[in-house]
């Protein structure tokens, strides 16, 4: 990672308290909390996404049980469940950073209720996205980074300018526009999915996402909230 962002240079302005921001990052930690024991364990494989299962239903049909499945989840229901689970506390905590400097304002732009049911299409977005691209996978898709990166092209597209405090390859403190921090990372995804052809990792998924995010965020933001930092101009 290029840039580890720290926080940003702006106020929320029609909400008090990014209140589902915060919650979705307490429901993502509890979650990883129930994981990282037996039950959750052997239980987590069940909610992640298969996409060679996912299709052998057709999306909508019923449950097709993987060697690794503890529970008898419908097929359709890990679209949603596999965006809260996490590998490891580095997986959890890289995806939470980013929704926590950036989700806020997103948050702020749409609105509470209409920010969760966009937080949520993004993620069954990048999931569709990553399945329909690697239909043969059968690694299970884990991770909150398709719906972040929702968040991440709806910041873009909305406070491209805002100042952002980042770690430069990890040791260099730097303030930057949120242009270069976040389309840093969207080119490393595009690049990433060029030269690297394996399911290791989800880079349709972030790419799913992102496109999602930054056309949900046109249509779904406040009346009167402006695109591309012009209430800068504005001021």
């Amino acid at each position: 990672m290029v840039f580890i962002p720290l926080s940003d240079d702006n106020p929320l302005r029609a909400i008090r308290f990014q209140w589902v921001t915060v919650g979705l990052i307490v429901a993502n930690v509890a979650v990883f909390i129930w994981q990282s024991g037996s039950l959750g364990e052997s239980a987590a494989a069940s909610f992640a996404l298969i996409p060679n299962e996912l299709f052998q239903v057709k999306i909508f049909g019923g449950s097709a049980h993987g060697p690794l499945d503890a529970l008898d989840v419908p097929e359709s229901y890990t679209l949603l469940t596999y965006m809260f689970l996490h590998g490891d506390i580095f997986h959890l905590a890289s995806n939470m950073l980013f929704l926590w400097v950036f989700g806020d304002n997103v948050e702020d732009a749409l609105g509470h209720i209409k920010y969760l049911v966009f937080y949520v299409v993004c993620g069954i977005a990048a999931g569709l996205v990553h399945a329909y691209m690697l239909p043969e996978s059968k690694l299970p898709l884990i991770g909150a980074s398709g719906a972040v990166a929702g968040v991440i092209g709806a910041y873009l597209v909305l406070h491209p300018r805002v100042l952002v405090w980042v770690l430069a390859f990890r040791f260099i403190p730097l303030k930057i526009p949120a242009a270069w921090v976040l389309g840093v990372w969207v080119a490393t995804q595009l690049v990433m999915v060029l030269v690297n052809q394996s399911d290791q990792v989800a880079w349709w998924a972030h790419i799913g996402g992102v496109v999602t995010g930054a056309i949900l965020v046109v249509f779904m933001r406040r009346p009167g909230v402006p695109l591309f930092d012009r209430w800068h101009g504005a001021a």
